[in-house]
């Protein structure tokens, strides 16, 4: 069962504002040009997530010209402290944090109105138990898509961009659009140490096409900010 490979769906994903930012950029946030394999499979995870599916992006295709646009937000400086054991515990006493002095103005450059399609499969995992099958979460994932339900609200790059989804056209076709990206983020390595891999990304005819995971590259052997 693990190892099952579900067949390819297509999945429309649009919305009004987007900002897959760019790790290198550490005060303001600027985004990618176009969504990012992870963000892609956020989307996905958001409509269906269980322990025994995997999700494995393939491409996405932009069926809008790329705009940005830029704006400026309130943004709080510090990162929420995980309360220590005592504190829960009540031995010692939680310090108050007051957002209102602990805000700065950043600028976002961020996409409008944004269009995608997501080419995406699922693959069966180990922790799949006897009463899963492959057949059982393809029809799952097709029927929340078409009815639009989905765990929670899927957003694209920040939560505050809500994404709309639904089943995309089989006859929907991107426009002649081709264009270099440069190292764009592919997804987490999440086994320790916790790690990003990238990969020299590129739209081709409207198409950004996802390499394997295992075929990518770690931070530290890429220059971030240089050309591929």
């Amino acid at each position: 069962m693990a190892n099952e490979r579900s067949p390819e769906f297509r999945v429309r994903v649009f919305g009004p504002l987007a900002c897959f930012t760019r790790p290198e950029m550490k005060v303001e946030r600027v985004s990618y040009e176009v969504m990012t394999p992870a963000a892609a499979r956020g989307v996905l995870e958001a409509i269906l997530w269980k322990p025994a599916i995997r999700w494995e992006v393939h491409a996405i295709e932009v069926h809008r010209q790329i705009i940005f646009t830029s704006f400026k937000r309130n943004e709080v400086n510090s990162r929420v402290h995980t309360p220590s054991a005592a504190q829960v515990a009540g031995r010692d006493a939680f310090e108050p944090y007051f957002a209102d002095e602990d805000r700065a103005q950043r600028n976002t450059l961020a996409l409008r109105d944004v269009d995608y399609v997501i080419r995406a499969i699922f693959v069966m995992t180990e922790r799949a138990g006897s009463d899963d099958n492959l057949t059982k979460f393809v029809q799952m994932f097709r029927r929340r898509l078409e009815k639009g339900q989905c765990h929670y609200m899927p957003y694209l790059g920040c939560r505050e961009f809500t994404a709309s989804f639904e089943p995309a056209p089989p006859d929907r076709t991107p426009p002649a659009l081709s264009k270099p990206l440069g190292w764009m983020l592919h997804d987490l390595d999440f086994h320790p140490p916790i790690r990003p891999r990238f990969f020299a990304a590129k739209i081709e005819n409207g198409v950004l096409h996802v390499p394997p995971f295992e075929t990518t590259a770690p931070a530290s052997a890429l220059a971030l900010g240089g050309a591929p």
